[in-house]
């Protein structure tokens, strides 16, 4: 029975290099580029890049369309296919026959009835579901950049001052708010302490009261 593959030592070997001790979160970005400049940055400010990871997160399959399939086109395929299998055939088999090139000339003839005769069962099975080509890739909506735990204040302080830390990594300019209420209460104050910059409808009242009793 064959061990397992992340038992062998290779396999060991490549999911430490691929893993941190203690992996902090520093930012997150949408394209794999930003991620990149990033760590570029902390790369060329002397940061200890060994402790550094991206990691592609919320993966998905993105698969895109290229054109209509055709029987026509099914065959073409199919036959250049058998064609070029047929000449790698040939070519080996011309060395030890002795025959040359009416082994390959045969093998390729050969070659390209069987792709073609596979293309169109191929084609057939699938009784007209799929008459289109497409590629199709799986590929991450975040990339996030992981590092030791002990660095992470350090790269997010040297992200923030270059403007490359991201939304979602607390971004490195927050525009300042004005506030027309009182501050918020301090820790141990209570809120009936706050100076009252507001008067309510209940205290305008009051004083339009005292004001009518006066005349």
């Amino acid at each position: 029975m064959s061990p397992s593959p992340i038992n062998t030592p290779g396999a060991a070997s490549m999911a430490e290099r691929l893993t941190l001790e203690w992996p902090a979160s520093v930012a997150v970005f949408d394209r794999y580029t930003q991620a990149q400049e990033a760590v570029d940055h902390l790369a060329d400010n002397a940061f200890p890049v060994q402790n550094v990871m991206i990691v592609g997160t919320d993966l998905r399959q993105v698969e895109r369309v290229t054109g209509r399939l055709t029987q026509q086109k099914v065959a073409l395929g199919g036959l250049a296919s058998g064609m070029w299998m047929g000449l790698f055939v040939g070519l080996i088999f011309s060395i030890f026959d002795g025959q040359g090139m009416r082994t390959v000339i045969t093998t390729v003839l050969f070659g390209a009835l069987f792709g073609l005769v596979w293309a169109l069962l191929g084609y057939a099975f699938t009784r007209g579901k799929r008459d289109f080509t497409s590629i199709s890739q799986v590929v991450a909506t975040k990339y996030e950049v992981l590092v030791e735990h002990q660095v992470q204040a350090q790269a997010r302080e040297m992200l923030r001052s270059a403007g490359l830390l991201g939304a979602q990594g607390g971004p490195a300019h927050h525009p300042a708010h004005q506030q027309d209420g009182p501050p918020p209460p301090s820790a141990g104050q209570q809120p009936d302490d706050l100076p009252r910059t507001h008067q309510g409808v209940d205290g305008g009242a009051t004083r339009a009261g005292q004001d009518d009793q006066r005349r």
